[in-house]
């Protein structure tokens, strides 16, 4: 198993895909472990890097996720078959904000359209169950979070405000408890109160 997640990464870093940091993904397979998560959601499955990961940490966890780009898709299903876990990661393809799911989630990873960050939050949390934990990645996105005025590119200052909203919507929400971490590229968890 090790060697195929390695293998990920390498293709991952080749490819230019980008995948959670290690630090990253180590940080939120623990606290799966710590917390026995059991039912999660992922928006934006990518190669299927983390959702593997996830499911790795215990036989008895299903990974939902979403992915909308159509080559990502077939590279995660590829992925999770050389891993033999379909039975435990179902992978939709779709745009998240199309998708219907149902049932209750113990965490939900938000990992997709950074520009969407707010929107995925308020579609899907109402799917998690109480004290149950929303994970958003790249939340220091390289750094560039604490440097907006001197960043050049109109899109990329676009995408980092984007991200600086989303930090103060977690900040501000009162129906949950967020803590950040400069873990990876950066990591909030917020908590269902």
């Amino acid at each position: 198993m090790d060697h195929r997640i390695l293998e990920m990464e390498e293709y991952a870093k080749v490819h230019h895909i980008p995948i959670m940091l290690k630090d990253g993904i180590e940080f939120m397979c623990d606290y799966i472990k710590d917390h026995q998560i059991k039912n999660i959601l992922e928006i934006g499955t990518a190669i299927g890097y983390s959702a593997i990961c996830m499911a790795s940490v215990d036989s008895n966890i299903h990974v939902t996720t979403i992915e909308r780009d159509e080559v990502r898709y077939c590279e995660a299903l590829l992925n999770i078959g050389k891993v033999n876990m379909e039975d435990q990661i179902t992978v939709m393809f779709d745009d998240a904000l199309n998708v219907t799911v149902s049932g209750e989630y113990d965490l939900i990873f938000i990992d997709a359209a950074k520009s969407q960050y707010i929107k995925f939050f308020e579609r899907f949390s109402p799917f998690l169950k109480k004290g149950g934990v929303v994970f958003s990645d790249n939340l220091d996105f390289h750094g560039l979070i604490h440097s907006e005025d001197e960043i050049s590119s109109k899109n990329l200052k676009g995408l980092v405000r984007k991200i600086n909203q989303y930090i103060d919507f977690l900040k501000n929400n009162s129906d949950y408890d967020t803590t950040f971490y400069s873990v990876g590229d950066g990591i909030g968890v917020s908590v269902k109160k």
